[in-house]
């Protein structure tokens, strides 16, 4: 076949190629651009959702105001304290139990299971569970009273700001762990064995193996753990709301996704709420670039 008649196949096949992968093009457009373009337009204007008058235009105000208040601040600094205090526990801890889990080698699937099962609910039912859970009378005290040998003690998971807290953290951190364990044990199954086998026979214990061998080549499954992770920390909303539902204070947990739904929906402020939702999808952007720009995750070679 000539070079000329090659090129025109091609050239046929990419147009075919092109029509089929079109209709998911503007699915995800739809669905995935057009609400981040309309929040941004939305957020340079002054408009309340109910009010029959015409949206004002203001320019940047909404965002000047945004960064002179004490309320957004203190979303923002709800939000890095969550994000923080799930997204390293949830890095650390599924790795170290996949490597585990990898080595175990009868129950295997059902500790793969058992981990998974909290995935599968959705937010509001895993929030509702441990709402029962940290009910003054509920197992969280048993546990904790046990374990500190202090029988009777309600120790205020939801009056305390630090408890509230650390609950938050407790309830996404059981929900996502099996999840991430998951992929772990994916990227693990992709190491070949012959790797273990030569560093078993040059006398390499598993703790060498694991640092020699096992995390290096895991990296890039660690970048989009780190990254998965991170981004649904970011997102955390329903959680926070139920338990504030539920009488928890709401200064300490009122993280950026719920003080977007108090200005939208409670407030009626669209506009500003379009504003911050901006805001989170900036700081979202910078740290998946971030960890991109600081893994370099593409130079794992076998």
């Amino acid at each position: 076949m000539s070079r000329q008649k090659k090129s025109s196949l091609k050239h046929h096949q990419d147009r075919w190629g092109m029509l089929f992968v079109l209709p998911a093009l503007l699915f995800f457009s739809l669905f995935n651009f057009y609400p981040i373009f309309n929040a941004l337009f939305t957020s340079l204007f002054r408009k309340k959702v109910l009010s029959l008058k015409p949206p004002m235009f203001i320019g940047l105000e909404n965002y000047t105001y945004l960064l002179t208040s004490a309320d957004f601040w203190n979303s923002i600094r709800a939000t890095a304290v969550f994000t923080l205090g799930t997204f390293v526990p949830l890095l650390i801890v599924s790795l170290l139990l996949a490597v585990f889990i990898s080595q175990v080698k009868r129950g295997r699937k059902f500790l793969q299971l058992a981990y998974y099962s909290p995935a599968v609910l959705s937010s509001v039912v895993a929030a509702a569970i441990w709402l029962l859970i940290f009910d003054p009378r509920g197992l969280a005290n048993q546990w904790v009273n046990a374990i500190l040998m202090t029988p009777g003690v309600d120790h205020n998971w939801f009056s305390n700001s630090c408890m509230v807290q650390f609950a938050t953290m407790l309830v996404y951190f059981w929900k996502y762990v099996g999840y991430f364990i998951i992929i772990f044990i994916a990227g693990i199954a992709s190491i070949p064995v012959t790797l273990y086998e030569a560093a078993r026979i040059d006398g390499s214990g598993n703790w060498q193996s694991f640092w020699k061998i096992t995390l290096p080549l895991l990296r890039p499954t660690v970048v989009l753990v780190s990254i998965m992770s991170m981004l649904q920390c970011l997102k955390t909303f329903s959680t926070q709301y139920l338990f504030t539902q539920s009488g928890a204070p709401q200064g300490p947990i009122n993280v950026i996704t719920m003080n977007i739904y108090n200005t939208g929906i409670r407030d009626h402020r669209i506009g500003r709420a379009s504003a911050m939702s901006i805001i989170l999808f900036v700081i979202m952007l910078f740290f998946t670039w971030l960890q991109f720009k600081t893994t370099k995750s593409d130079e794992v070679t076998y």
